[in-house]
């Protein structure tokens, strides 16, 4: 199956836990958060712009923060014009960001960006609390 999220290709490193039982690869949790991701664990300043048909957008911190749960590794932010910071995954030489399709035809640099940490991003409490829904949302899922 083809994936449209950057680094898709490579996206299969494995889970580091059992918790989220049926996700083994981000491919897996991809699939599972697209039926999970609404507007309620959207960025509220671009919530009313979320759509179904644009599922990942205003996602991606609280949604990188849960692969790097899941997966390991790091967290990393590219830059964008308004000062805030996309954020994707870099698990051992596996670059891949989950929430890419948001940008359309914009193709974002993954070079030299610095890392992301959830201490930072957690600082703000709506994303905290977008966080834990999107971790509960999820779990309730895998449950069915």
């Amino acid at each position: 199956m083809a994936y449209h999220f950057y680094g898709w290709e490579r996206a299969d490193v494995p889970a580091k836990n059992e918790i989220y039982k049926g996700i083994h690869t981000p491919k897996d949790l991809y699939d599972a958060l697209s039926e999970v991701w609404c507007a309620d664990t959207c960025a509220p300043r671009l919530r009313a712009e979320w759509t179904k048909d644009n599922k990942t957008l205003g996602q991606c911190s609280i949604t990188s923060f849960l692969v790097q749960d899941i997966f390991g590794g790091k967290v990393y932010g590219v830059l964008r014009p308004a000062g805030n910071y996309h954020c994707y995954n870099v698990v051992g030489d596996c670059l891949f960001d989950l929430t890419s399709e948001q940008f359309g035809d914009e193709v974002l640099s993954y070079e030299n960006n610095p890392e992301q940490f959830r201490e930072v991003h957690f600082a703000r409490q709506e994303k905290k609390e977008r966080y834990e829904l999107l971790k509960e949302k999820l779990l309730k899922a895998l449950q069915k």
